[in-house]
């Protein structure tokens, strides 16, 4: 092989000798390079013997990878000449368009009459009445853009388009700033809404008392709105002085002190993702309640509810057909009267005889009866719905639904036990009962509820009620905090509960609200001991 490399080598010199027909105008690519093989394979042949007949093809195939890099290069080099002419090509047409874009901007200026008013158009010079008639308008213009500062080019009307604003990445600092945030400024509606709620209720006698004489006599005279427009501006006069540095309560309820949030850096992991599944839980609650407010709006108005929405469609009726024929100072006066009433007496009377509200509280009645939406689609298939609250009867008893039916007849207990309302539709967990040894035994998922007197848990994965679960509150020895491994960081997210029957504490894990499940069966637990200890006494 080394001695084939050398002939290699020594062979340069003769390449000289050979005639390369590819340079040739009047042959292709394919007869010069057959030419050139068979020249250079007769000429091989007659200089060296027939052996080295492998060294000539080595030779040959160099000699022609040469040629076809050459032959690439030269490609390349003419597609990069093509580019730089069209790239020429669009540089001329851009100025082109730059030079047409300058000339109508000083088209455009020089039109002005207020940048240069000698100047007149290239068009046909127009008569004097013509002339006289531009000369006005643009002494017109001037005129109003001097004192009024008002350019008739300002009215032109242009559209913008806005673009679109960037989605923030989800982080869970971000989310609980925004939740905090959002309570912060809902704080003084709430504080309103409690207000009034404690002037309805009479929560002070005398400031209810007086609120109520002076509203009925502004209604009298007439000053209703007079009177709302003066608290407005009074209370904008009281928060000026509260901002300027000035301590002024002006609240019926007292304000109760919000505890210190702890500072999110010295929160562990686990803390750190309870704070975050709370307040998405929190987030979920809120708009639940707003879905279940605008459903139900929704369903008033499309007729949803025939019987409902003809007590509407009656009492608008009736209004349109008082507003046509009474005169407004005594539409108004009858509306004053009546919402004063309504307010101060009436929703104090409905509020302390709950009965007469379920009777003849017109809206209470229909925004209690009124479905939302998910209600409508758990009627129509009953078997997939998800747990909600039944309906109320005449006696004023609520019947709760689980998946399998009723919910005292599931866990076989009287009518009067029923799920508190935290937990009306439930708490998604997992019973994890170590006294048995078999798998299906030993972990259960199903929902968990807090009655009265009872802890109720529902397994998911049978239709009988033997692998139910039913506590009774006052049975249970010790209630804590359960963690499935010790050396993880905070407070475990289950509950291990200790009654005398069971040999090994019964554990309720794979929660998301760990905390309101646990301060609940644990109050709901001395409630109820409490009150079997006053009742004992007696009997």
């Amino acid at each position: 092989m080394r001695k084939r490399f050398d002939w290699i080598r020594h062979w340069g010199h003769r390449r000289d000798d050979i005639v390369d027909h590819s340079e040739s105008p009047y042959t292709s690519d394919t007869e010069c390079s057959e030419e050139v093989i068979s020249a250079t394979l007769s000429e091989a042949s007659q200089d060296e013997p027939k052996t080295d007949l492998n060294e000539v093809k080595g030779h040959l195939e160099i000699t022609l990878l040469e040629k076809h890099f050459l032959q690439e290069e030269l490609k390349k080099l003419r597609e990069e000449e093509t580019g730089i002419e069209i790239l020429r090509q669009e540089l001329e047409r851009e100025r082109c368009r730059n030079i047409e874009l300058e000339q109508k901007l000083n088209d455009i200026l020089n039109a002005r009459p207020d940048d240069s008013p000698s100047i007149t158009p290239k068009a046909s010079p127009p008569n004097d009445i013509t002339a006289g008639k531009e000369d006005a308008y643009s002494r017109f213009q001037r005129l109003l853009f001097n004192y009024l500062g008002v350019d008739f080019n300002d009215f032109q009307l242009h559209r913008v388009e806005e673009a679109p604003e960037p989605d923030e990445p989800l982080s869970a600092r971000r989310l609980t700033e925004n939740m905090r945030r959002f309570k912060k400024g809902l704080r003084p509606i709430t504080c309103f809404l409690h207000d009034l709620s404690a002037l309805s209720s009479w929560y002070s006698v005398y400031t209810t008392a007086i609120a109520f004489t002076i509203y009925m006599y502004a209604t009298w005279r007439g000053w209703t709105i007079s009177m709302f427009l003066f608290l407005a501006v009074l209370r904008l006069s009281l928060n000026y002085l509260i901002a300027r540095g000035w301590r002024i309560q002006w609240s019926i309820v007292p304000q109760v002190s919000e505890p210190v949030e702890p500072s999110r850096e010295d929160l562990t992991v686990s803390e750190k993702f309870q704070l975050v599944l709370h307040v998405a839980q929190r987030a979920q609650n809120v708009f639940g309640k707003m879905a279940d407010i605008l459903e139900k709006i929704k369903n008033l108005f499309m007729w949803v509810e025939p019987q409902l929405t003809k007590k509407l469609y009656v009492a608008l009726g009736v209004s349109f057909i008082a507003s046509c024929l009474l005169p407004y100072k005594v539409l108004g006066f009858m509306i004053g009267v009546f919402v004063g009433v309504k307010f101060f007496i009436i929703n104090f009377i409905f509020r302390t005889c709950p009965k007469l509200r379920q009777r003849y509280d017109t809206a209470h009645i229909i925004w209690t009866s009124l479905p939302t939406d998910l209600q409508m689609r758990e009627r129509a298939n009953p078997s997939t719905g998800r747990r909600i609250p039944g309906a109320t009867d005449d006696g004023g008893v609520r019947y709760y639904n689980t998946k399998r039916g009723a919910f005292h007849e599931v866990f076989n207990l009287p009518e009067s036990e029923c799920p508190l309302a935290v937990c009306v539709n439930g708490w998604r967990c997992c019973l994890i009962n170590r006294g048995k040894k078999t798998p299906a035994d030993y972990i259960r998922n199903g929902v968990l509820y807090v009655t009265n007197n009872y802890l109720c848990f529902e397994c998911s994965r049978s239709s009988s009620s033997k692998r139910d679960k039913v506590i009774k509150l006052v049975e249970i020895i010790d209630i804590q905090r359960y963690k499935a491994l010790s050396k993880l960081p905070g407070f475990g997210t289950g509950i291990s509960i200790t009654t005398p029957s069971t040999l090994k504490p019964m554990v309720f894990g794979a929660m998301t609200n760990t905390d309101e499940v646990f301060d609940t069966i644990l109050a709901q637990r001395n409630h109820a001991v409490v009150m079997e200890a006053t009742a004992s006494p007696e009997t």
